[in-house]
């Protein structure tokens, strides 16, 4: 696979994250306290709920690398603590977004773009 290919694949994957937490009601028009955002824990656990880290930091940070061609994650496992963060959620149908989760995993897991082997921007 191509490494537009890949871009792409995980560009329309974020779009449907995006809708799908949008359908869900789990989207907001309002940016969480600046302050959250300098967390520096993993997923800003102690500053975010989940689904707005996912909107706040996950997407807009993943699109940005896309944009920019850049090196992407060696590794992505927001999948198993989706799973787990989500476990007894019942105010809202998380088997889709759970779904989106791991195809984004598996992209990212599965890619070359990282920044080991990324194009390098020079030539």
């Amino acid at each position: 696979m191509t490494a537009e290919n890949i871009y792409q694949e995980l560009r329309e994957r974020l779009q449907q994250l995006e809708l799908e937490l949008q359908t869900q009601k789990l989207w907001s028009a309002v940016a969480p306290d600046p302050k959250a955002l300098e967390s520096t824990t993993p997923f800003m656990y102690d500053t975010l709920k989940l689904h707005q880290w996912l909107q706040w930091v996950y997407i807009p940070r993943l699109r940005a690398v896309i944009d920019a061609k850049g090196a992407l994650p060696h590794q992505s496992h927001v999948y198993p603590l989706a799973s787990h963060e989500w476990e007894q959620s019942t105010d809202f149908d998380k088997s889709n977004l759970l779904r989106l989760i791991n195809r984004i995993d598996a992209c990212l897991n599965g890619s070359d773009i990282t920044p080991d082997s990324a194009p390098d921007s020079t030539h």
